[in-house]
């Protein structure tokens, strides 16, 4: 048994949809730093060879500014401030386009993998964090020991991918010297920036493995075990017991807000003793009759004391009522194959009710009530 409990324990299943929406609540997704890297050294180089143009203007312009300061602004606070605040509002809109794009990878990056998530909880402060013998485990796990692979990757790839551009262009950046100076800095730009963008998409390699690791790791960590499931059954459909107190009790009330309709009832149809049903027509706002009460037994006495106590006409006729009964659900109207048999019934009633009131004479019970054989529950 002990050996039951134990394997019982081991997290070997899958995560429930309940538990990854749980985990998900806890600020609990799957993340990639390299991910986020790599979309934020991509897009800032490529957003710096694009806005570099229009940013060497603006510093350009600054710069020249700068240096040519009238006598009387050098010693006029007041003017210094205002050439300083233009300097900086130029500044800032040579590096508009940049900041921009990296602040959209920045919100980008982190939902690629995991998606748009906002949780007050995985900012809380968690103690345990602080237990230096979970730090010792999270310092020698497996996580950890990627983390110093990936990192000791991240060096060696883009030292490679340095080594090899720098053999490329060789013969370009020795022919640097040879060029005019305008040029030669133009050129020198375009080969810094291309040499960036390479050594950025080498960050790929990373993200490419990282990935599916993490991936992998959250999934491990939200594992569960087969008790762990059926605990969070019974969490989430209830206890037996409660379910069937629940049951109980819906039927309660359903019975109650049954019998409640008893009374506006045109008719109560017997078997006698086993079955009752109830019947509500109204010509003037009713196509077909409706059964507002049914039920067998207790319940079936129940519904014909209830019809006593106010005056609902009772109609023995067994065959019908256990024909309805077993065909027609509270608050749905009567098969097509019984209209003729509860017309009867109900002219019978309505014919009653006449002659109570001195209108007509006495009416005769309906007797040998035709039902068709598929409607027959003998």
């Amino acid at each position: 048994m002990a050996e039951e409990n134990d394997s019982s324990q081991e997290k070997t299943e899958e995560a429930t949809p309940r538990k990854l929406e749980k985990a998900r609540e806890d600020g609990q997704v799957a993340r990639s730093k390299e991910l986020t890297t790599t979309i934020l050294l991509i897009t800032g180089t490529l957003a710096l060879m694009a806005s570099g143009a229009f940013l060497g203007r603006k510093l350009m312009l600054v710069f020249e500014e700068s240096m040519t300061l009238e006598r009387e602004t050098l010693f006029d606070p007041v003017s210094m401030l205002t050439h300083m605040g233009h300097a900086i509002f130029e500044a800032s809109l040579g590096l508009a386009p940049l900041f921009l794009a990296l602040m959209v990878a920045a919100f980008v990056g982190p939902i690629s993998l995991g998606g748009w998530l906002v949780s007050t909880k995985a900012l809380a402060p968690k103690l345990n964090r602080m237990d230096p013998i979970a730090g010792l485990k999270r310092m020698f796990s497996i996580k950890s020991v990627v983390e110093l692979l990936k990192a000791v990757g991240k060096v060696g790839i883009i030292l490679l991918v340095a080594v090899l551009m720098l053999k490329a262009l060789r013969s370009q950046l020795l022919g640097l010297a040879s060029e005019a100076l305008g040029p030669a800095i133009i050129h020198a730009l375009w080969l810094a920036a291309i040499s960036a963008l390479v050594l950025a998409a080498s960050t790929i390699l990373i993200a490419v493995v990282d990935v599916p690791f993490q991936i992998w790791d959250h999934a491990k960590k939200l594992r569960m075990s087969m008790q762990d499931i059926k605990d969070e059954y019974k969490d989430t459909e209830g206890k037996p017991e409660v379910k069937s107190r629940v049951r109980q009790l819906q039927r309660e009330m359903a019975e109650r807000r049954m019998m409640s309709d008893v009374p506006e009832a045109d008719v109560v149809i017997t078997n006698p003793t086993h079955f009752s049903v109830a019947l509500k027509y109204n010509p003037e706002t009713m196509e077909t009759p409706v059964m507002v009460a049914k039920g067998a037994d207790n319940i079936a006495l129940k519904i014909r004391e209830i019809a006593n106590a106010h005056g609902v006409e009772i109609v023995e006729a067994p065959a019908l009522a256990r024909s309805i009964f077993h065909t027609t659900e509270i608050g749905d109207t009567v098969p097509a194959g019984l209209y003729v048999a509860v017309a009867q019934v109900l002219a019978y009633v309505f014919q009653l009710r006449s002659h109570k009131q001195g209108q007509g004479d006495r009416p005769q019970k309906p007797r040998n009530v035709q039902i068709p054989p598929n409607l027959r529950y003998d």
